[in-house]
């Protein structure tokens, strides 16, 4: 830290731990200074300022506080005639929870974030790593997750699966923290009561159906969007930044060095750049609700735009689908136009691979779900999955599972409760052939 920055975080504190008036201010910065308000004149028109541009106490901004501060005239004249003081008289001021405009618990400071996840506060600022200094750990040992890579067709996925105790922390976060804030109604991917159903009922009976792909949804977002989320909900400014270093990563150097190449070099290139910074991990249970609530501002502008246009407008994670009469078959392509420049303001990039056209005598699918007539499941989804069943009860369960799923009864159960979900009758043979299949338990 410079000296020039200690000077204005100390007259910061000062400041925020006295009186919120001129006298008081003056006060307070003349005692950290340790001289009296006469040897140190400038900080008189430094309260004028101060109180000017904060009529009330940003008590729950102290680094706003401090930057504002540090780039004071009345400061940087001080600066320029002389160096600041070696020796500062230095204020703990613990931070206040300002506003809360949502129904979120109260969280002051970092002792009560501590608190409040039933963690020794030494012990979660070393899970939350906010100097990243695990990236460049030589041993894996300290590492706070695990890595695997996904080698897809359309290029390589990083799985970041935090290990259990900071997945124990993050789920407390996620509960008592992040699912009270509330999303966008557009979004239905992992919002509770919502579900891919949901987010594609809006498009059945559609004469054009448009669906476009948002690339590295969760890598994307990185932790400064985070921070900026947590302070529009109210926490404080140490409790946003410990909250963001505690639900976001940057992939450690060797994992990237261990990234399968794809068949499109400059997608590797962007992924392993946002992977290298600071961003929300595939496979941290924070992420999808952060993502969410990150993506608000888009949702917004995306729906009102496609309000404006008469169409309809859905998010299931990073499935964007859009649909409307016989009129979007002819705009289609400004449409897209359209959402590519909104996307790319938001601080996002569409996958061009995975753009879709579909008018009403094709096959209309939305994450999946077919929607020409009704919410149904392709046909060869639901053959492929009997197929499936049918192999683990004439193989076994080890020889069915080709993909080395961690738990394969899970994963099968999973996708059974899908298709049941779109077509019962369906659902209940599947759960036969389930519950013929030997599991060995």
């Amino acid at each position: 830290m410079s000296a020039e920055t200690a000077l204005a975080s100390a007259l910061a504190e000062a400041m925020l731990a006295g009186t919120w008036h001129r006298r008081g201010l003056i006060r307070a910065m003349s005692a950290t200074l340790n001289r009296t308000s006469r040897r140190v004149r400038w900080v008189r028109p430094l309260a004028v300022e101060v109180l000017a541009a904060y009529p009330h106490p940003p008590l729950d901004r102290p680094r706003e506080l401090a930057g504002f501060v540090g780039t004071t005239p009345a400061v940087q004249r001080a600066l320029g005639r002389r160096r600041p003081p070696k020796a500062l008289v230095r204020v703990a001021t613990p931070t206040t929870t300002v506003s809360r405009p949502f129904p979120t618990p109260r969280v002051d400071h970092v002792a009560q974030l501590a608190e409040f996840l039933a963690v020794d506060p030494d012990e979660l600022v070393l899970l939350a790593d906010p100097q990243s200094r695990a990236r460049r750990a030589p041993s894996r040992r300290i590492a706070h997750y695990r890595y695997h890579w996904l080698d897809k067709p359309a290029g390589a996925r990083l799985l970041e699966a935090p290990k259990p105790r900071l997945k124990a922390l993050q789920r407390k976060v996620l509960d008592g923290l992040l699912t009270p804030i509330p999303v966008h109604p557009a979004a239905h991917g992992f919002v509770p009561g919502r579900s891919a159903v949901t987010g594609a009922a809006p498009h059945v009976g559609a004469a054009v159906v448009v669906t476009v792909d948002l690339e590295h949804f969760f890598a994307a977002v990185r932790a400064g969007r985070v921070w900026g989320v947590l302070r529009a909900a109210g926490y404080p400014e140490p409790v946003a930044h410990l909250l963001t270093a505690l639900t976001t990563h940057a992939s450690p150097v060797a994992t990237l060095s261990a990234m399968p190449p794809g068949p499109d070099r400059g997608r590797d290139f962007r992924l392993r750049r946002r992977l290298a910074t600071p961003h929300l991990p595939q496979g941290a249970p924070t992420s999808p609700q952060l993502a969410n609530l990150v993506a608000f501002s888009l949702d917004r502008r995306l729906d009102a735009y496609a309000r404006a246009a008469g169409v309809t407008y859905t998010r299931y994670a990073d499935d964007l689908t859009f649909s409307g009469g016989p009129e979007l078959s002819r705009a289609a392509e400004a449409l897209l136009h359209a959402v590519d420049g909104i996307v790319r303001a938001a601080g996002y990039r569409l996958n061009p691979a995975k753009t879709r056209i579909r008018r009403s005598h094709e096959r209309q699918s939305v994450t999946g779900i077919v929607v020409n007539r009704h919410t149904t499941l392709a046909r060869p989804e639901y053959d492929r999955l009997r197929a499936v069943l049918h192999d683990c009860v004439t193989n076994g369960p080890e020889a069915a599972d080709r993909n080395g799923h961690d738990d394969f009864r899970a994963h099968l159960l999973g996708r059974i409760s899908w298709v049941a979900a779109l077509h019962p009758a369906r659902g209940a043979r599947l759960r036969a052939a389930f519950d013929a299949v030997a599991w060995g338990d």
